[in-house]
């Protein structure tokens, strides 16, 4: 698991009285892990080593 689900569930709370379903978590990790793979790409391609903010 990429994110830490008490710290998603603490934000989602604070934007409103909204509760987290449990399948919410894998779907969210899911999206974070498909947006880290394109920013790995992306940083591949243009020959370098540190991923940064203008990769995503």
């Amino acid at each position: 698991m990429l994110i830490v689900k008490a710290k998603l569930k603490e934000f989602i709370k604070g934007l409103g009285d909204f509760n987290v379903s449990a399948d919410f978590y894998e779907e969210f990790n899911k999206k974070v892990a498909k947006l880290a793979k394109i920013a790995v790409g992306r940083t591949k391609a243009n020959g370098r080593k540190t991923v940064a903010a203008k990769d995503v």
